[in-house]
């Protein structure tokens, strides 16, 4: 078996032609031999630097050469088994749930919020409306909240484990076939909820039970060193309790906190949306080559200012801005887009790194003390306007802390105030932000700094703020054997793949 590399102009497939034409070059084999050659594509990119090309990764057999494929374990009947409470219904927690399913122990999944398709009608409540429902909404919710954020799978690091399983479990419950392949692969926010529906109906189909509107309320260790998981007043039974509650579950630190039950505070990154004409940024990332028929051009960087890291997060290419507050009196924006990405504006968070010791003010607050600021600041932002619309300002207007003379259209549904938002976030913040933007658009991205795009406050919901700590060997907590903190709520993954993974990782251990 050979490694090679073939490109092919974007719009156009690659075809078994051109890569069998290579691989005899390189494998050095007859040209009579081309029939019997066998390839499998493993990687797909687009480069950009000159012409804008498909650059393929492609592995290809010598006749008799055997291609390992990859095959999924099948899923065992599970409705007599015994028991494993998963708290929390995202991509950790169903991960978790497929993974005890083939090794022939019931998932019992308690979900704060609802089914993936009645929390639709929250989530547009909130956006329409402005009615905050804590338990349903882009935060809470079947599929927890990368759901409704474009479905980015970016993870492609293999120390976490295997993301083959990851990838083709998603394959088989409805997703496209390419992100097995492509370098930057992503479902969409419009495909994501029917892959979500069919993984539940697999894991009930198989005897494990979903219970949704299940906000757990406390977490019982018996005398026994069974559990009883509490929802209300009903309590559910399990030796083992996989917690994958997603980064925003801020009841599930704070009873942690109330037990003495060990956590620590965990830096996180905060800042702003970023939305700028997609029009703009395919020009900026094709060179002014952009055709109709390319993929919408999409952006990511990351930089140093001051000591602490600048970085663009969760960028969503020809997608819409959304209110992802899980709370009265908070003002939250997240970004989602469709699997077309075809809307015309695209934005990104840009964040700054914060670390416990930037805001000894908060120390008072112990493990809480991040918790605490993030808090604040969305309270802050929505004070300003006393609503869900998000305090507002043009880049470049920023920068110079100067007003702005009016708003660019926004594809934020609740709408844009203008707002001296350089004044309103934390001068640590504030600050690097000013240093980066122009940065960013005279070193990497020629027209990205420009007063045609727009900041909105606040990004705050980067990653968990708190850290649930584990033993390293057996991922139970340091302190509670049998209770397992898994995922972005536990500080364990950031992102979809990763938390996955993670869930995976955690169920392997019971």
């Amino acid at each position: 078996m050979k490694e090679i590399e073939v490109t092919c102009k974007l719009g156009k497939e690659l075809s078994t032609e051109e890569i069998k034409t290579a691989a005899i070059k390189a494998l050095g084999v007859s040209p009579k031999m081309k029939d019997q050659i066998r390839y499998r594509i493993m990687r797909r990119s687009i480069d950009a630097r000159n012409d804008i090309l498909y650059r393929y990764r492609v592995e290809v057999y010598k006749p008799g050469e055997d291609i390992e494929e990859y095959v999924l374990e099948e899923y065992k009947d599970v409705s007599q088994a015994e028991p494993v409470i998963i708290i929390g219904a995202g991509p950790a927690g169903m991960f978790a749930a497929l993974r005890l399913l083939m090794k022939g122990l019931k998932p019992v999944i308690l979900e704060r919020g609802k089914d993936v398709h009645a929390r639709k009608y929250d989530m547009a409540k909130l956006s329409k409306e402005g009615v905050v429902n804590p338990d349903s909404n882009y935060c809470f919710g079947e599929g927890g909240a990368g759901t409704f954020s474009d479905g980015k799978l970016y993870t492609r690091s293999s120390k976490r484990g295997d993301i083959r399983e990851v990838l083709h479990q998603l394959v088989r419950f409805g997703a496209d076939e390419s992100i097995l392949i492509d370098a930057h692969p992503h479902i969409g926010s419009d495909k994501l909820p029917t892959v979500v529906e069919n993984i539940r109906k697999c894991i009930i189909e198989h005897g494990g039970e979903y219970h949704f509107d299940s906000r757990v309320t406390d977490i019982v260790k018996k005398a026994d060193g069974s559990f009883d998981v509490m929802v209300s007043d009903t309590a559910f039974s399990s030796r083992k309790v996989i917690l994958a509650t997603g980064h925003s579950a801020r009841d599930i630190y704070e009873m942690f906190d109330r037990k003495g039950w060990e956590i620590q505070a965990k830096g996180f990154a905060l800042g702003v949306r970023v939305e700028h004409p997609q029009s703009l940024i395919n020009k900026i990332q094709y060179h002014g080559k952009y055709q109709p028929y390319m993929p919408t051009a999409e952006y990511s960087f990351v930089t140093q200012i001051e000591g602490r890291g600048v970085f663009s997060f969760c960028m969503c290419p020809g997608g819409i801005l959304v209110p992802a507050a899980t709370a009265e009196g908070e003002l939250v924006l997240n970004g989602m887009s469709n699997s077309a990405r075809n809307s015309k504006w695209a934005n990104s968070g840009v964040v700054v790194q914060i670390e416990p010791e930037d805001f000894p003010e908060y120390a008072q607050h112990g493990p809480l003390a991040l918790l605490q600021f993030q808090k604040d600041v969305e309270r802050k932002m929505f004070e300003y306007t006393g609503s869900l619309k998000a305090p507002a300002q043009r880049m470049m207007d920023f920068c110079r802390r100067i007003p702005s003379n009016g708003l660019p259209q926004t594809s934020y549904h609740p709408g844009a105030a203008n707002a001296p938002l350089h004044e309103l976030l934390p001068e640590h913040v504030s600050l690097r932000l000013k240093y980066a933007f122009p940065e960013i658009g005279n070193k990497k991205m020629h027209g990205y700094y420009t007063n045609d795009a727009l900041l909105l406050g606040v990004e705050s919901r980067t990653s968990s703020p708190v850290r649930i700590p584990r033993d390293p060997e057996t991922l139970e907590h340091t302190q509670i054997s049998g209770l397992y903190p898994c995922g972005e709520g536990a500080g364990y993954a950031g992102g979809i793949v990763s938390s996955a993974l993670d869930g995976i990782n955690c169920a392997a251990k019971i």
